[in-house]
């Protein structure tokens, strides 16, 4: 098991890449922090992480992200806990139209506070609980790259996470701790619930959005989670200021696949 006696922290770890990674992880031999802002679907999750000879291998701290008092406190609870922490994927981030011309502050505003604002001072509150050698990812986007009308508030948090995990990299090389991001494309997870409310939508939706890809398909929570694993793991240990796309070529290839499927 690569992360056996590992300690690992989820932020946003209630439900999709989260909970899928938090899955995954336990699978792995770790255990496993995760925090969300919803009590009840932290409990739920629990259900789902289960236990292993009896013991729980999860505990769930109920946490805004973009509450950094919240957040600093639920970072201590999870270190009292574990003692030091040696995986912090820092997940937790909201999608939000913002097109020019039909966009407000406050939601323009609102984007940057939970997947810039609150990713940085995750990081930061964690710092001093990692272990030196620890790994840290990041969740960003393809959407950092892609020029998506109306997307100009996630673009730029998912690019500026980009750009965080860089930094971060350099600040903490001496500690020898790792500083990775993940970019998912489309993958199916309940992030498209608002925007496709129904299965007849979801369905119309999805075939849209795999006539894009040139794999022909959206991706699945669990692949980016086996990639979070890996990054987390000493398989990646020369590994750190990397971004690696989990998009089934969207970012790289995007007119190929479509181009000649047709």
């Amino acid at each position: 098991m690569r992360l056996k006696n590992k300690t690992a922290l989820i932020t946003g770890g209630n439900s999709g890449i989260g909970l899928a990674t938090a899955k995954a992880f336990i699978a792995e031999g770790a255990r496993v922090a995760i925090t969300g802002r919803n009590r009840a679907t932290l409990d739920a999750a629990l259900k789902e992480l289960g236990s292993q000879n009896g013991e729980s291998r999860a505990i769930a701290v109920q946490a805004d992200a973009t509450d950094i008092a919240a957040t600093e406190r639920a970072v201590a609870e999870v270190a009292k806990a574990f003692g030091r922490i040696d995986i912090l994927f820092a997940n937790a981030g909201i999608p939000g139209a913002t097109p020019i011309g039909g966009t407000t502050l406050e939601a323009f505003e609102a984007v940057l506070k939970t997947n810039v604002t609150g990713v940085f001072f995750t990081v930061q509150a964690a710092a001093p609980h990692l272990n030196d050698g620890a790994s840290v990812i990041l969740n960003g986007s393809v959407m950092s790259q892609m020029g998506a009308p109306g997307s100009s508030a996630y673009a730029a948090s998912k690019a500026a996470v980009r750009g965080m995990a860089r930094v971060m990299a350099s600040e903490l090389a001496a500690r020898n701790i790792r500083v990775n991001t993940v970019s998912p494309g489309a993958t199916r997870t309940p992030i498209w619930d608002k925007s496709a409310p129904t299965a007849d939508a979801k369905v119309q939706l999805e075939k849209r959005l795999a006539g894009m890809i040139p794999l022909g398909r959206l991706g699945e929570a669990e692949e980016i989670a086996r990639t979070v694993v890996f990054l987390a793991s000493d398989d990646a240990s020369n590994i750190t200021s990397a971004e690696i796309f989990v998009d089934g070529g969207t970012n790289g290839s995007p007119v190929g696949g479509p181009m000649l499927r047709g």
